[in-house]
């Protein structure tokens, strides 16, 4: 039997349960989801942190856009904050001063929560932070910075859909195509789908999707992420440390609980699947540790990897492609994907189905040329 539906949305990360939940307003949804869990891959394996050094300006943009959405959840969206204020600090050595320079006035476009940070503000908030000109030169905090609750916002946007009568079906698609005007996807169980518009939200599988309906891949490359967790020094309470980051993609330490997490930023081009950590990275990142800090890492207590996924510009790609009527795309959310949802969410409900753009989105450079599957920089 055929279950009919206005959307059918594929992926169960962040980028199609937000999507879903803005989309349910419009019509009847039906998501897609290949495993057990919601956000079981990219969306639930984030360090889940909030703040204007990651990613280009059109990033930073939609950052900006849905910063006000964590501060202030709509009504019966959460029982728990989705975000908490944590200052993110950016630090540099002699040879990355001038990327920490360029990031201070691109962030200051976004943001007036910046300022320099001197050795001893940063002592302040970090005291085993190493300085000196073979170590740490120079800062810039951030004070909008924020821990986000990954967890609650994924289960608040599957329950406002849910709300809206979304339809949740824990079954991976086996076959997508068009007939008519209408799209069809079965799913490994043998249940149908059918509706006029189909969102490709299955993250590092969404080229893969697009191959099983015979679309034009965009070109997305999925690359590893790994992050270890170790303990302080017994008595160090780290719970009030900042997010500490490098301007580029070096590495970045920050608390979770009386834990810390580390990442060496590392980028490891990969196939879609189910990442694990690899020793060499899971080294790297303890060797950053003590390269800008002077804690030691003397056993990792846990460990994962995620994968992050881009297009060649590296941009969030949403729209209809161009070669297949109501097949629209909604990927490429490398890295990002939290901290921008309640924005890429709203253009991407605006643009299927023909809404008004969202307030405020184009003064911050976010625009549907900017996002579109047709821009000249992905080809």
């Amino acid at each position: 039997m055929t279950q009919t539906a206005d959307f059918i949305v594929i992926g169960g990360g962040i980028a199609g349960l937000s999507a879903a939940a803005r989309l349910a307003a419009h019509g009847r949804v039906v998501v897609l989801e290949a495993e057990d869990a919601v956000g079981y891959h990219s969306s639930g394996r984030s360090a889940a942190f909030y703040h204007f050094g990651l990613g280009n300006p059109l990033v930073r943009g939609l950052t900006a856009w849905s910063r006000p959405f964590f501060d202030a959840p709509p009504e019966g969206f959460t029982e728990v904050p989705l975000a908490t204020p944590k200052p993110a600090l950016f630090i540099a050595t002699e040879d990355m001063r001038g990327e920490l320079n360029a990031l201070g006035a691109e962030m200051r476009r976004f943001t007036d929560t910046v300022e320099d940070a001197d050795e001893a503000r940063m002592r302040a908030l970090c005291p085993v932070l190493k300085f000196g000109p073979e170590h740490i030169v120079a800062g810039l905090v951030d004070h909008g910075g924020r821990s986000l609750d990954a967890d609650a916002l994924l289960q608040g946007f599957a329950r406002q859909a849910r709300a809206r009568g979304t339809v949740l079906v824990r079954h991976r698609v086996a076959s997508l195509a068009r007939s008519g005007p209408d799209w069809t996807a079965t799913t490994e169980a043998g249940d149908s789908f059918t509706a006029p518009i189909v969102v490709n939200a299955a993250g590092s599988w969404a080229d893969r999707i697009a191959g099983l309906a015979g679309v034009k891949p965009i070109g997305l490359q999925p690359k590893r992420r790994t992050i270890i967790v170790f303990d302080p020094p017994e008595g160090e309470d780290v719970r009030d440390w900042p997010f500490i980051k490098t301007p580029g993609d070096v590495f970045y330490i920050l608390p979770q609980g009386n834990r810390l997490l580390a990442c060496p930023n590392d980028e490891t081009d990969s196939e879609p699947c189910d990442a694990q950590a690899e020793e060499y990275d899971q080294a790297l990142a303890a060797w950053r540790v003590e390269e800008f800090t002077s804690l030691k890492v003397g056993r990792i207590t846990g460990r994962w990897a995620g994968l992050r996924s881009f297009v060649k510009d590296r941009m969030p790609v949403a729209g209809f492609a161009p070669d297949a009527p109501g097949f629209f795309w909604l990927a490429g959310q490398g890295g990002f994907g939290l901290q921008t949802s309640p924005a890429m969410s709203a253009l991407a409900a605006a643009l299927v189905t023909g809404s008004d753009w969202p307030v405020g989105m184009a003064e911050l450079g976010v625009t549907p040329q900017s996002v579109s599957p047709e821009r000249e920089t992905i080809k």
